[in-house]
């Protein structure tokens, strides 16, 4: 059994949906359920105001699970649209028509349990997300190319058919690894992992588990640069807690859900109706200057020169935004909290390149390609697979709209150059599109993601700080749960409501991971012998 959040009074189990009547999730029976802290359904009589301050994924969970009590809640986001890291925006192509403009691709795995129940709210089938047939991975030296289209979903089933299915991993390859070095990856528990593993990069775990090189880059590279971040900077046990996220955890599997129109039409201007809907005020192109604790209890934020009184204040900024207004409000927390937040750090650079091109490319391309050993290439999208704003475009110009995503790219690259290089490797990549014209492209460079360095787990800050009305949530915050990426901005984004909830006697949200424990009671056992 998980240990619980931040306070360690609540824990997670797996038999709560049948006695709590909480509706599963997933397809997974082993989903792990966190209950709701207990007490009112709602408020009774006069609310408390809450700011919570960002708009992202983490920002959103926390407002509508405040605003559904009855809480006052003011949503305060310093960008002009919601959605953090997901937001999107309008661009005027050279052709004159219009598009939506966005940071690139997300894959919604079908695991993200609380992320997915957070679109519930305002699209009860999912109806607005569509499931690509396939994860393909391909490697530019050997030419060769990993499925997961074929690969059992249920562990450890799904481990044994991708090595029996992988051109790249096969059973000599399995052979050849160092099984006791490998051990701790069937037994993934939080936060233990990281008291075994956040020592270790995810580069030197993969060289002691003597993984092989075309493997090591298809399935493994694929998941710490998911992180943005080098794998020599990556904590391992991040990358091992996405194997077990991914592989030996759930029986979900690697297929994943997308947007079937741009983010904000599918997923965000619903959600703000939504907030709008239970009374909270959403202030979008407002930037948050300082907080402060107030005498005699609450906080006062101060916006746009304006400051106002709140009961309690969630915290969903990405690093930058957090370390920023920290550090412009000298009273919030305590010396050692605001240290920490100081010293927390952000990813490199990281390139989204969007191709309107004048002519298709190629029918059999997949909607999404993982790439490796195509310079710094990570991954190609054609977006008119599944995307109805861009599936429009192609079918009135007869052309492609393809993305390419270049993660970890050194601060002082030449940022000409790598658009370029992008540029040239989808031309080795899907050769058809070396004779295709661009019509427009767009080139979004961002430095803005966490990292989640070689032992920086015990600086993260957690959902609960020194002072019990203010919270923070995001995915840079330590949960102490097996979540990760976008899941767990929605996870701690629910997390820090039902902590200020709990605090004023009303009941919060109940929660969803994948199971907080290896699947197998053998390979369990197998996994306390790599401890010893």
């Amino acid at each position: 059994m998980t240990q619980p959040y931040d306070d360690r009074r609540t824990g997670v189990t797996t038999r709560g949906a049948a006695r709590t009547g909480t509706a599963r999730r997933g397809r997974d029976r082993r989903a792990a359920l966190l209950p709701a802290p207990p007490g009112r359904h709602r408020f009774p009589g006069e609310a408390p105001a809450v700011a919570v301050i960002g708009g992202g994924i983490a920002g959103l969970a926390a407002a509508t699970a405040l605003a559904e009590r009855g809480a006052h809640v003011t949503l305060h986001e310093r960008g002009p649209t919601l959605g953090g890291r997901l937001a999107g925006w309008p661009v005027v192509l050279s052709d004159g028509s219009t598009a939506t403009m966005s940071r690139g691709f997300h894959a919604f795995f079908r695991q993200y349990y609380n992320l997915r129940g957070l679109l519930r709210r305002v699209d009860p089938g999912l109806d607005s997300l569509t499931g690509l047939p396939d994860y393909p991975l391909r490697h530019g030296g050997s030419g060769l190319r990993d499925s997961f289209a074929r690969v059992p979903r249920t562990p450890p089933f799904s481990a044994v058919g991708f090595v029996a299915l992988s051109p790249t991993f096969g059973w000599r390859d399995l052979f050849r690894m160092d099984a006791r070095a490998a051990l701790p990856l069937l037994d993934v528990r939080v936060p233990e992992v990281y008291a075994r593993l956040d020592g270790v990069s995810a580069h030197d775990f993969l060289a002691r588990v003597r993984f092989p090189e075309a493997a090591h880059h298809l399935a493994f590279e694929v998941f710490s640069r998911s992180f943005f971040a080098d794998p020599r900077e990556l904590s391992a046990a991040e990358l091992v807690l996405m194997f077990h996220i991914y592989f030996l955890g759930s029986s979900e599997g690697l297929l994943f859900d997308v947007p079937n129109e741009p983010f904000p039409q599918a997923l965000w201007n619903p959600l703000r109706r939504y907030l709008e809907g239970h009374g909270a005020r959403v202030r979008t192109g407002t930037a948050v200057e300082s907080v402060a604790p107030v005498p005699g209890g609450g906080l006062s934020v101060t916006a746009e020169g304006r400051t106002r009184r709140h009961d309690a204040l969630v915290l969903a900024l990405d690093t930058e935004g957090l370390r920023t207004v920290v550090a412009a409000s000298p009273e919030l927390g305590d010396g050692p909290w605001r240290a920490r937040i100081g010293r927390l750090r952000t990813a490199p650079p990281f390139l989204v390149s969007r191709l309107w091109l004048d002519r298709r490319v190629a029918p059999e391309r997949p909607g999404f390609l993982g790439t490796s050993g195509y310079g710094p290439l990570d991954n190609v999208s054609v977006l008119e697979r599944w995307e109805g704003e861009a599936a429009r475009w192609s079918r009135r110009t007869g052309g492609s709209v393809v993305e390419l995503h270049a993660y970890a790219v050194a601060p002082d690259a030449d940022r000409e150059k790598q658009q370029r290089l992008l540029l040239d490797e989808l031309h080795r990549v899907y050769p058809e599109t070396a004779h295709a014209r661009v019509v427009d492209a767009r080139h979004e460079w961002r430095a803005d993601c966490p990292l989640f360095p070689v032992g920086g787990y015990a600086d993260r800050p957690t959902v609960r700080t020194p002072d019990p009305w203010v919270t923070v949530a995001g995915d840079l915050v330590r949960t102490e749960l097996p979540v990760a990426l976008m899941e767990r901005a929605a996870t701690s984004g629910f997390l820090a409501a039902n902590a200020l909830l709990e605090k004023w006697g009303v009941r919060g949200v109940p929660l969803w991971t994948v199971p907080s424990e290896g699947r197998s009671a053998a390979l369990r056992a197998l996994a306390r012998l790599g401890g010893r």
